[in-house]
């Protein structure tokens, strides 16, 4: 077996007071109450959990957000962005934060008041604002050098935008989309209907994961996140058993399946064009910060075309990474796109 499937295998399943605790690992958890979403629904007793890394210089001007993408925490961030060099804590303050969902802040999978299919379904923009109140509230930073994020973490980028457009000197969205294609909506449907589909699911209230679901959503996964070029090329068919299982064990252990649903029906309604009418020129009109796009030409997961046409009216640059790693491509030219975001970042 090649060691790239096993990357493959770890990245897709890269698993409270008013005042904020810290833990050993430098976790930290703060408790924003009852915050109520865009739907009217109210999140009881929310907790949002971030880590912060390097220095707040006086002047209040170097810090970055860093949300997590799809089923990632913050943990996740420190040793595939902070280790790998996409960010660098010695120039920056950077904060890292769980979004909702995603089993360390409020989530189906740890809420007491509202377990499992009983927690509201939220969306992209809610994260967001939480994640303003963390900023503002809990930290005390009232403007960010930059937000910047992978995947859905990238939506998140795109969606800071045009919620706060005055909030942040820059953004760089990476492998983001301002609102989901329409093959986007058929692999994410496809997904949670494959959880939702399998009897062991309960209506949500199983006590063990539903197990022929996720490994469905496995090979989904597997067949999106990057490209056929890549997979046979750097896979050999002898190994596929071996592979699928160690990939499908990745998927069950390292993701609750109520919070792969909640999640993924907010990037399957994530749309920052809504709230201007469904025009990507006026949404571009509203926003203030200096933006990078970065896409994957070959990307199965998020496709490129929502990024890029926005980019169009934002007047942004944009990188286009080639790579057969698809979504995966930010970490196959790490090294490239480093330099480039640094540069963006520091100019």
């Amino acid at each position: 077996m090649k060691t790239s499937y096993y990357l493959l295998a770890w990245l897709l399943t890269s698993m409270w007071t008013a005042h904020a605790t810290e833990t050993a690992d430098n976790l930290q958890m703060v408790n924003l109450g009852d915050f109520q979403l865009e739907s009217g629904e109210v999140i009881r007793d929310l907790k949002i959990g971030y880590r912060t890394l390097g220095e707040l210089n006086t002047s209040k001007s170097n810090a970055i957000l860093f949300p997590t993408w799809f089923t990632g925490t913050t943990d996740d961030l420190v040793e595939r962005v902070i280790g790998e060099g996409l960010l660098d804590p010695s120039k920056f303050f950077v904060i890292l934060v769980d979004a909702l969902g995603d089993g360390i802040s409020s989530s189906p999978s740890n809420s007491t008041a509202q377990p499992h299919m009983q927690f509201p379904r939220f969306t992209i923009r809610d994260m967001v604002r939480s994640q303003h109140r963390l900023v503002t509230e809990v930290i005390g930073v009232s403007h960010l050098r930059a937000v910047m994020g992978i995947s859905m973490g990238g939506m998140q980028t795109f969606e800071w935008i045009v919620s706060y457009p005055n909030f942040m000197d820059k953004a760089v969205p990476i492998h983001g989309s301002p609102k989901l294609s329409f093959y986007d909506l058929l692999l994410w449907t496809a997904e949670v209907r494959a959880i939702q589909n399998d009897p062991a699911w309960a209506e949500g209230e199983y006590s063990s994961p539903p197990l022929n679901g996720m490994k469905t959503v496995a090979a989904i996964n597997s067949l999106a996140v990057t490209t056929p070029e890549y997979v046979v090329n750097e896979n050999d068919p002898a190994d596929f058993a071996e592979a699928l299982e160690k990939t499908e064990q990745s998927i069950i252990q390292g993701f609750d399946a109520n919070n792969w649903i909640r999640q993924g029906q907010a990037m399957m309604d994530h749309d920052i064009f809504a709230r201007f009418e469904g025009s990507m020129e006026k949404a571009a009109a509203a926003v203030r910060a200096e933006v990078l796009v970065v896409v994957g030409s070959h990307d199965h997961m998020v496709t490129p075309q929502p990024a890029l046409e926005f980019a169009q009216y934002l007047f942004a640059p944009v990188v286009e990474l080639s790579s057969s790693c698809g979504h995966l491509s930010v970490w196959c030219e790490m090294e490239s796109v480093s330099q480039i975001v640094s540069r963006f970042l520091e100019k």
